[in-house]
């Protein structure tokens, strides 16, 4: 079983997801379990400030080392992690690799950054990967977080119904995935290719490898070079 701690400003913000879709199945067949920290339960003072203004004087709030070091070093004390993850726009962009190889782990710590960012100590010191989900700032970590778990969970074998579908999946073999078509058979004038009515597997199966490549050269070139 995969255990995810997820550390956050906002606890409440994960509960309609957590409830519903593939991580919400992961967590019932017990191939997964989320458990959410909440960061202000570590703040400081009686107002349990988790944040404070940037040295330099430049705009927004920074997360405070104290809270961050309590929350992850208390959990370390309870288990090993093999990797303590930060969401954050300068992260290496998260691929369908990196969720094939986080979907084989047992412990994660994910950490939500919030307001400006957090303090850089907290990256030196206790971060072992950063994630990005792309070249755009959102105001919190907590949607990136949820990305990543939910292409974690669903490569968990059995938490899919049809566990061979995650292995067709567009990036798995550095394409897209081909186009798909279900009934009616024709729409409104509109065919599906004859190919997928013939019962020819094989048949079938070379017309989706050429149209996975034909798609990806369309429209991600920059997969098949790389």
């Amino acid at each position: 079983m995969l255990r995810l701690d997820v550390i956050t400003v906002m606890p409440r913000f994960f509960e309609s997801a957590l409830a519903y879709g593939m991580i919400a199945i992961a967590q019932k067949k017990q191939a997964a379990e989320v458990y959410l920290h909440n960061l202000h339960d570590y703040g400081l003072g009686n107002y349990k400030q988790i944040d404070d203004r940037p040295f330099g004087g430049a705009a927004g709030m920074i997360l405070m080392c104290e809270p961050v070091f309590a929350i992850i070093e208390k959990l370390q004390t309870e288990r090993t992690y093999d990797a303590v993850i930060f969401l954050t726009p300068d992260g290496e962009p998260l691929k369908q690799s990196i969720a094939n190889e986080l979907s084989l782990t047992h412990n994660l710590i994910v950490l939500c950054g919030h307001y400006k960012g957090i303090d850089e100590r907290i990256r030196e010191t206790l971060i072992t990967r950063e994630i990005s989900i792309g070249d755009v700032v959102l105001s919190g970590g907590e949607l990136p977080a949820l990305v990543l778990i939910d292409s974690i969970v669903r490569l968990i074998p059995n938490v899919l119904g049809d566990s061979e579908s995650a292995l067709t999946d567009s990036f798995q073999d550095g394409k897209l995935d081909s186009v798909h078509y279900t009934r009616p058979a024709e729409f409104r004038g509109l065919k599906v290719p004859e190919v997928l009515l013939s019962g020819n597997h094989k048949k079938i199966s070379e017309w989706q490898q050429q149209n996975a490549v034909e798609r990806t050269l369309k429209r991600r070139p920059d997969l098949l070079s790389e």
